[in-house]
């Protein structure tokens, strides 16, 4: 153990009440849950339920097999997706196989963990995408909807199989069971070589294979990283006392979105990897005119990471694993309002110093000729400007995988392009990031937004250890990419819950005697820029100094102090925005904005309670706040970097600091100065 690591990093803590907890905190590390929390129902249990089946007599044997016939006789909430005999006999023979006595043992793991998953689902549960937890292989479940022979409303999952209606969610005591009619299956290739089994998709594999951009693309997983090497830590935000672990594994995945050949051939009459570098050399030489003619530029140097066609094809590759169509935008749409604002999320490319727009529209008001309900790159649809995007496809055809060890791939129904329009149009925008969006590593490691059992509406026991409704995790220095975290630091992320005072249900937290630095997100291009943080202030934080580029910025932040502060506001504070005047609201937003503030974003919520229904808008309550860290000039082709460094007197768990989302606003957007007008509070 790294005891002196242990001692830092428990908050509150003796080392002696640590050192007992150490083989409970290593227990979470398993794939399998504690055996001391066993307890057996009276009632059917799935092992009961398989046994008593003669349909799923061949899965039932894999089961007993790999000796997992135990943990589904045992308490838990699991969802099990048996395949039919005749559904094992058609993956047998697709093998050349004619008995699961010719699977070998390991075959026979992967299967069962395949159809297995640690939470449970009904079919109601089951939105387009993929399931929100993996399944005990470590894979997800894509979902999708569609008509069986019969006629009947049914769920498929990974595209081909679903689950028989006449026995779809049929309940036993530790779970559900949900009967399917083909063998589940995953891919064991990489993202590339996924993509090259499809034949629909051959100019886009065979470009990126020219180009080398395909061993980039081979990364997945730091073997050395030993979650055993690190304590469960507890702490206290607020009034919740929770525990947090370091995550599983430290996995590194990409997500690429492809236009199809024939995609490429209707829309540009593109046919070869040549064609397809003289249509990078059109969007992309605008962009870097300085590069036009120099050798790296021409066709035989399509290696070169400067050539147009190279820069093309990095920005279509996400540097994250988004484990599916729903989470590419936030998951379930929580805490925004859609019917005022587009659920939206930003997310930098393998093109450096670029970014994505990912949108799913919700707004009538603005889809002019797009598809309510679709998910979108870089659509900007308003008032002053009419950018479609380009629209991604949930699935590809049913013969061809999606997912890879290290990511999945996306059709896309047109090239994208960090061009001219993209650039100066799209991206002219105020750029809002959670969090948790900022660092790649919480969404390919299935950190973000991860929730059980309903846990976005379920509070955690105190000290809770079990992750019934989902994990918090802490990231010791030098899991996270481009961040540095000091001696005294703990960084936290906290699972969502829709009744917290956080945009999308989720939060990050610094604790101790914190300094923390971090890369900032990429601007589109060189300008003035206003960089600000989003919080929720609480008795139980503290103060810091924020740094841009080392300089310090401002007094230090006192994250207790609400906007009804004297220093702030003080009793001109009015909650009920909606009651006020454009001009009362200009005025408002210009005296916050004087002070370094504006009101929390208009277009986020969370519900006023545990359980409740009343939503409580961030622009209408005082602790839910922006803040000005500065407005400064901004070169996009640099790294900038935030630091955050703890200078309160307070100690321990009491130093805390909030890191809610981060949003980079152009001067087109903040530089609002005519009467009466203000910036949009959405």
């Amino acid at each position: 153990m790294k005891n002196k690591i242990a001692q830092r990093l428990l908050i509150g803590l003796s080392f002696v009440i640590c050192y007992l907890s150490i083989s409970a905190a290593l227990t979470s590390c398993s794939d399998e849950p504690d055996e001391s929390n066993f307890y057996t129902f009276k009632g059917q249990m799935m092992s009961e339920y398989l046994k008593g089946h003669e349909e799923f007599s061949q899965f039932t044997a894999l089961v007993e097999r790999v000796g997992m016939m135990k943990l589904l006789a045992t308490y838990g909430a699991y969802t099990c997706f048996p395949p039919t005999n005749e559904a094992i006999g058609a993956y047998l023979s697709k093998r050349g196989l004619s008995s699961i006595n010719d699977l070998t043992l390991e075959d026979c793991d992967t299967l069962v963990r395949t159809h297995l998953v640690d939470n449970m689902y009904s079919t109601a549960d089951m939105d387009d995408g993929v399931l929100s937890t993996a399944n005990m292989n470590r894979r997800y479940i894509e979902v999708s909807h569609g008509m069986d022979d019969a006629g009947n409303a049914v769920v498929f999952l990974n595209g081909t199989s679903h689950i028989i209606y006449a026995l779809q969610d049929d309940s036993v005591e530790n779970g559900i069971m949900q009967p399917i009619t083909e063998v589940l299956e995953s891919s064991n290739r990489m993202i590339t070589d996924v993509m090259k089994q499809n034949p629909n998709i051959s100019l886009f594999s065979e470009a990126f294979e020219m180009t080398g951009l395909r061993d980039s693309l081979y990364q997945y997983k730091d073997a050395t990283w030993d979650p055993k090497e690190w304590l469960r830590i507890k702490y206290i935000s607020h009034v919740n006392k929770e525990t947090a672990t370091v995550p599983d594994e430290k996995r590194t995945g990409f997500t690429v979105f492809v236009p199809t050949d024939s995609v490429l051939r209707q829309r540009y009459g593109i046919t070869t990897v040549e064609g397809l570098y003289q249509k990078a050399c059109q969007i992309y030489d605008p962009i870097y005119p300085n590069d036009v003619n120099t050798d790296y530029h021409d066709f035989a140097h399509i290696k070169d990471q400067r050539n147009p066609l190279y820069r093309l094809l990095a920005y279509h590759v996400l540097t994250r694993d988004v484990k599916g169509w729903n989470y590419l935008t936030p998951y379930k749409d929580v805490g925004i309002l859609t019917t005022v604002m587009n659920p939206v999320d930003w997310y930098e490319t393998m093109l450096p110093h670029t970014m994505m727009k990912f949108e799913r529209l919700t707004v009538r008001k603005w889809a002019g000729g797009s598809t309510v309900g679709q998910r979108y790159i870089n659509r900007r649809y308003d008032d002053d400007f009419q950018v479609y995007g380009t629209m991604i496809r949930p699935t590809v055809e049913t013969e061809y995988k999606q997912d890879a060890l290290n990511g999945r791939y996306f059709y896309v129904d047109d090239l994208l392009a960090f061009d001219e329009t993209t650039r100066d149009i799209v991206l002219n925008d105020r750029i809002r990031m959670d969090f948790s969006t900022i660092f790649p590593e919480l969404m390919t490691n299935d950190i973000r937004l991860n929730e059980r059992n309903g846990g976005m509406k379920q509070q955690d026991p105190e000290y809770d250890e079990t992750g019934k409704y989902g994990r918090n995790y802490y990231f010791p220095h030098g899991y996270l990419k481009d961040v540095t975290i000091n001696e005294g630091c703990t960084l936290v992320y906290r699972r969502p819950h829709d009744w917290y005072d956080s945009y999308e249900g989720d939060e990050m937290n610094l604790f101790g005697d914190f300094d923390f630095t971090f890369r900032l997100p990429p601007v589109p291009y060189e300008g003035d820029w206003q960089i600000r943080i989003g919080f929720a202030a609480e008795p139980t934080r503290g103060v810091a100094q924020i740094y841009y580029d080392d300089k310090p910025q401002g007094i230090p932040l006192d994250m207790t102090k609400q906007l009804n502060d004297a220093s702030i506001l003080g009793a001109d504070w009015k909650a009920d925005y909606n009651s006020m005047s454009l001009i009362d609201l200009a005025t408002d937003q210009k005296v916050l904005k004087n002070k370094g503030y504006y009101r929390g974003a208009a277009g986020g919520y969370h519900y006023s309670s545990q359980g409740g229904t009343n939503q409580a808008i961030f622009a209408t309550q005082p602790h839910t706040i922006r803040l000005v860290v500065c407005t400064t000039h901004i070169n996009p082709n640099e790294d900038h970097f935030l630091r955050i460094r703890c200078v309160s007197t307070k100690q321990g768990n009491d130093n805390e600091f909030m890191l809610d989302y981060l949003e980079l606003v152009p001067k087109s957007v903040y530089g609002v100065t005519d009467e009466g007008q203000m910036e949009s509070m959405l």
